[in-house]
């Protein structure tokens, strides 16, 4: 028996969560240490699953399966395609990251022993996090991927309720109180999603006889097989439902900006740049695999939905006076994009909605990250307490507008390759969608260089004078982020040579084929 790399992969964070939790209270550092380690063992697995990975190779490798509730025919079964790679490898590189600028996020408060919080719990959930969303990514069992879903809010729960940002105007009480709305309300929505798509993963089994995705392939494809059109119908709106409380798609997108808001920034960037992309990854792996014919007369309701994201988080964005809440609602906006390009359905779309899913993890990690030590210095989230930082912290002010740019897609930068190719997608599917579409770049463009300008700009003010530059634990965080997203803005074939073929599995699926130019015989 080979390896089981998908296996370890998911396993080394989990071992690692249980191992950091049970640190002695007094070895806070070690524990740091220690939950850095393994993401860092994770990292290096993820990157043997690349190294191994053949682009041209069969849909799904590196391919686990053993039985589990065989009553009932669910399996453990694992295999990533080019799309499930690319996210995984995503989420391991982004962890590490997280863990150093959260270094101190959850050292007691000792001017308050009363507010004292488990250094050791903190990063175990985010470790215990990264250990499902990578999971998930390689399940190709519908039951387990369903089960993984769901827990994975439980830590997320504890994360946001429990470690919460020190940056708040109001009291410790009002503070507590907004954290523990935003926790909430996080779970519900993702909890009613869940529940939908439960009975929905309830009738595919009864309908398929299998949870397996391979076996469903194989049964449509020797006819064995057919859904009538009003159960597939039904059973996509369940899945896509919870699908897109995750991602989060308008009008389902209301508990995001209290949770990033409300998190740290590490905890933000776990949110909307890993635990989020679970959400519009399986729309692409299971609403449009095994839904192909409800998912393209679903198309038109959901681009207008795509639109109407775009559009609304980009014009909240232009108005916040909160930092970290114009990141949220950005984010809004982009995955507004990314789900125009998969339901474009061209291959151009969707090779940039994956691309956009890697490229807007890195480039929302690194503006969010910069923008948490930005906020620890100052002790404040509101724009406007805040000016000149500029002049006395410059790499700090540089490395934000990198971040920024990096957010509005500027050309040279990872995102622009990613969006551009969902134009295109989709405007040769859908020019109105496409034209429409557009708007959200021009209201990136003010929503983004207005921050920086009244942050970082004018007169310097009093409350910020004595403002301390990045330190070396902070532009390791920061540095890396930056070079990957210069590297994948002027040179993305790596990407793009593990997500193409995969999408064109997709394609196949929904059975669509991109729609060729209309070019006028010359007269």
């Amino acid at each position: 028996m080979s390896f089981p790399l998908l296996t370890a992969t998911a396993a080394l964070p989990a071992i690692g969560a249980v191992a950091t939790a049970a640190v002695p209270a007094a070895r806070r550092t070690a524990a740091k240490w220690l939950a850095l380690a393994f993401s860092l063992g994770t990292l290096v697995l993820a990157g043997i699953a690349l190294a191994r990975f053949e682009p041209g190779g069969d849909r799904f490798q590196l391919t686990e399966s053993h039985a589990w509730i065989k009553d009932f025919g669910v399996r453990y079964e694992l295999g990533v395609d080019g799309i499930g790679l690319a996210l995984m490898a995503l989420t391991a590189l982004l962890i590490p990251f997280v863990i150093l600028a959260g270094w101190h996020d959850a050292d007691p408060l000792e001017t308050n022993s009363s507010r004292w919080r488990p250094t050791q719990g903190f990063f175990a959930l985010i470790l215990m996090v990264e250990a499902m969303v990578i999971l998930s990514f390689e399940a190709t069992d519908v039951f387990l991927f369903y089960i993984l879903f769901e827990a994975m809010l439980i830590p997320m729960y504890f994360l946001i309720g429990g470690f919460g940002d020190r940056a708040h105007s109001g009291s410790d009480e009002n503070a507590a109180a907004q954290r523990s709305y935003a926790a909430v309300k996080f779970l519900l929505y993702n909890l009613v999603g869940g529940l939908i798509m439960l009975a929905a993963v309830i009738g595919l089994y009864v309908v398929a006889g299998s949870f397996s995705l391979s076996e469903i392939a194989e049964a449509r494809a020797n006819g064995s097989l057919s859904m009538a059109t009003g159960t597939e119908r039904w059973l996509f709106l369940g899945f896509f439902f919870a699908f897109a409380v995750k991602a989060p798609l308008w009008p389902l997108h209301t508990w995001l900006p209290n949770a990033m808001g409300e998190a740290t920034s590490p905890v933000a960037v776990l949110i909307t740049a890993v635990v989020d992309k679970v959400g519009t990854f399986a729309m692409l792996r299971f609403c449009l695999q095994l839904f192909p014919e409800a998912s393209k007369w679903a198309t038109p309701v959901i681009l207008v939905l795509a639109l109407i994201s775009i559009v609304y988080g980009a014009l909240l964005a232009v108005g916040q006076r909160d930092i970290k809440r114009l990141i949220a609602y950005a984010s809004i906006s982009h995955f507004g994009f990314i789900i125009l390009g998969i339901f474009a359905m061209t291959s151009q779309g969707q090779s940039g909605a994956t691309l956009y899913m890697v490229n807007h993890g890195i480039s929302t990690a690194a503006l969010m990250l910069v923008a948490g030590f930005l906020i620890t210095r100052r002790g404040s989230r509101l724009i406007s307490d805040y000016g000149g930082v500029q002049k006395v912290a410059p790499v700090l002010a540089g490395t934000f507008l990198i971040g920024g740019l990096a957010t509005l897609s500027l050309p040279g930068l990872a995102p622009f390759v990613s969006e551009f190719l969902v134009l295109v997608g989709a405007f040769a599917a859908y020019p109105a969608a496409g034209i429409i579409a557009t708007t959200g770049i021009v209201l990136a463009a003010i929503y983004v260089l207005v921050l920086y300008q009244r942050t970082m700009t004018g007169p310097v003010k009093a409350e910020v004078q004595g403002m301390a530059d990045l330190k070396a634990r902070e532009l390791v965080v920061v540095v890396p982020l930056i070079a990957l997203l210069l590297f994948l803005g002027v040179y993305p074939k790596p990407l793009t040579e593990i997500v193409n073929p995969a999408v064109q599995h997709t394609m196949s699926d929904v059975q669509k084929k991109d729609p060729q130019p209309e070019v006028e015989a010359a007269k």
